[in-house]
């Protein structure tokens, strides 16, 4: 009784299992047609996160907002970069987050733009943990 393929790129929410996703991991999945990454992230990629000054960034938001209370080591962010609407790299550039090589914006690894043209983080979408191994988006 799963939706049809027509009913998922319209919107209907998407349940992904994170058990199979290895610390430092991204995947890719797609929802409404749109590029979904979520990366579990390393210690290191956490605290190199909220090691940053929020006064510093182009469009200010600490870690913890863009995370999932107790989830921390999840980031889910819809893969589309803010400056024109290009597909960023997971673990590329100078912060070892994403990187948008059309036109050089860089984020960290909790999405955030650090450089480049892009005037805003990576959108975070709606989605919520049904258990600690299983979010459903949407």
């Amino acid at each position: 009784m799963n939706p049809d393929a027509s009913t998922i790129a319209a919107g209907a929410p998407i349940e992904v299992d994170l058990t199979p996703v290895a610390e430092g991991q991204d995947i890719k999945v797609f929802w409404r047609g749109k590029p979904i990454y979520i990366s579990h992230r390393t210690k290191k990629q956490i605290d190199d996160a909220r090691a940053v000054p929020v006064s510093s960034l182009p469009d200010p938001q600490t870690d913890q907002a863009r995370v999932k209370e107790g989830h921390d080591q999840w980031l889910v962010v819809i893969g589309i970069c803010t400056h024109l609407g290009c597909i960023p790299i997971a673990h590329e550039g100078a912060y070892d987050g994403f990187f948008c090589p059309c036109h050089g914006s860089v984020y960290d690894t909790s999405g955030r733009i650090r450089q480049g043209p892009a005037p805003a983080n990576l959108p975070i979408p709606p989605y919520a943990f049904v258990s600690d191994s299983k979010i459903k988006i949407g």
